[in-house]
């Protein structure tokens, strides 16, 4: 696969994005406006999550290689909706999942969710993984306000590849016919999913055609893997219903 950030880049990359989330909740006129892309969700509801989840992913890393749970959020939300303090609550959420990061570094073990994928239980693949549902956020509460910004490149190019990485692929065996589906960024960067017995895995394209094929900005293939976008709105290629059973499978099932 391709060189993903750096451990530095990631923490500096994870705390850019986490600013620009924070620069919409301190100028939007309401915290109660209904986020498109969350529809159960208001910017508050938002809030919370992004900082509530911070901080236990913060608590997870700080508990070591032996915790076998995550670990539950520390540091309540502001009693108010007052604006400067949750965007100061905000910045502590994030300065404790950056130093979590920083004390652990990015190769020692830590509890994740995602067992059996092709990324690894490492706070590497933590900060990897933080960055791009705090990208994704960002964008989700900039569309609320009304002006949605692109993730930027590098962000996309790498969120593409880990959600395929860390979402997509298991050992678990794959409950239908063999398949192959590849994801093409225009970007110049393209990935393979093989689903099959043997479970599914990502690798690049090797030149035989595949059964099902989707291309478009890597932004807009991250968007449409987090359901931020619909999938016809990219380009489609081949058995369809090949991405309707991947969506529809919980390899963790």
């Amino acid at each position: 696969m391709h060189n993903t950030p750096g451990f530095p880049d990631l923490l500096r990359l994870i705390d850019e994005r986490s600013a620009a989330f924070r620069a919409v909740i301190a100028s939007v006129p309401s915290l109660d406006a209904q986020v498109p892309t969350c529809p159960e969700w208001t910017l508050f509801d938002l809030v919370r999550h992004l900082g509530e989840g911070r901080r236990a992913w913060a608590a997870t890393i700080a508990a070591g290689p032996e915790a076998t749970a995550k670990s539950a959020a520390e540091g309540a939300l502001p009693g108010s909706r007052e604006r400067a303090a949750l965007v100061a609550w905000l910045a502590a959420s994030t300065e404790q999942l950056l130093a979590a990061l920083r004390e652990a570094g990015p190769d020692r073990a830590c509890w994740t969710w995602w067992g059996t994928s092709q990324s690894p239980r490492t706070c590497g693949a933590v900060a990897r993984h933080q960055l791009h549902e705090i990208s994704v956020h960002t964008y989700d509460a900039q569309l609320t306000v009304g002006a949605p910004q692109p993730l930027p490149d590098d962000v996309a190019l790498d969120g593409a590849e880990e959600f395929l990485s860390t979402c997509c692929t298991s050992t678990s065996a794959w409950p239908h016919e063999p398949a192959v589906i590849d994801f093409h960024a225009t970007e110049g960067r393209s990935w393979r999913l093989s689903l099959s017995a043997g479970g599914v895995r990502l690798s690049r394209p090797d030149g035989v055609p595949a059964d099902a094929a989707v291309r478009g900005t890597a932004h807009e293939l991250v968007l449409t893997c987090y359901n931020r976008h619909p999938l016809d709105s990219l380009k489609l290629e081949g058995d369809r219903r090949q991405f309707d059973l991947l969506v529809g499978w919980d390899p963790n099932e």
